[in-house]
């Protein structure tokens, strides 16, 4: 199997994780009898772990453990977090709180670790990124969408299965992780102020009016779609009522 292919394995199954309990968990969740509010503090740990858990684990990945050894840890934690979920019921909000913004702290950061993979490999094979790299992520999206037409066409929208489905492809791309080339730490430079590590001194470049407009409205668009992922199933659903 070719690196390019191994990599748009690795991005379809990425996306494919997400795309199995995204946009059904709210629908999900209130058919069980969750509360709307307590359904939708599951989007709002997104949030939470993505001010802090891509930085914490791109400064573990640079300095101690390689890239996709860190990754294939990741997702085997989010896969037992996934499985986890599946059991609550309706008189736990709390830990269903708990354990899906664990989830997010194993997940969130491996959307960025899949690309430093990706690029690095391709980088160590002599490909060009900006040509090879959007094909292979495109298959996450494909893969997204995948897993959104097997739950749909499943009936799994309402069902646990969906995270038993989401964990299946996380553990086994878990496991297929570990049979990429090796990605070691790059930077050991122990010298690097705390600041620099966690990349604060990016926020330079908000003096630059586009760059601080861009940033607003990424943010905004980031709000509005998590609203739509919450609702969407059930709207669409609500059709065939």
């Amino acid at each position: 199997m070719n690196i390019k292919t191994r990599l748009t394995i690795l991005s379809f199954l990425q996306f494919f994780i997400w795309g199995s309990w995204l946009i059904s968990v709210f629908h999900y969740l209130t058919s069980i009898g969750f509360k709307p509010f307590e359904a939708a503090s599951v989007f709002t740990t997104f949030g939470i772990a993505s001010l802090f858990m891509p930085a914490l684990l791109g400064i573990i990945a640079d300095r101690w453990i390689n890239a996709e050894k860190l990754f294939s840890i990741a997702h085997f934690l989010g896969a037992i977090c996934l499985i986890s979920v599946a059991f609550i019921k309706s008189d736990s909000p709390s830990l269903l709180f708990g354990i899906m913004l664990i989830n997010s702290m194993c997940y969130m950061p491996t959307i960025a670790l899949s690309n430093t993979i990706s690029y690095r490999i391709l980088l160590e094979n002599n490909l060009d990124v900006q040509k090879v790299f959007p094909p292979i992520r495109v298959w996450g999206t494909i893969g997204f969408i995948c897993a959104l037409w097997i739950v749909d066409l499943a009936g799994f929208s309402t069902s646990n299965f969906q995270f038993f489905m989401a964990a299946g492809a996380a553990i086994c791309l878990s496991i297929f992780s570990l049979k990429l080339p090796a990605c070691p730490p790059e930077n050991k430079d122990t010298n690097k102020s705390f600041f620099n590590s966690l990349g604060l001194d990016a926020f330079v470049l908000f003096k630059r009016q586009k760059m601080a407009v861009f940033f607003i409205f990424s943010m905004l668009i980031g709000a509005v779609l998590q609203v739509s992922n919450m609702h969407a199933d059930s709207f669409i659903s609500s059709f065939g009522d």
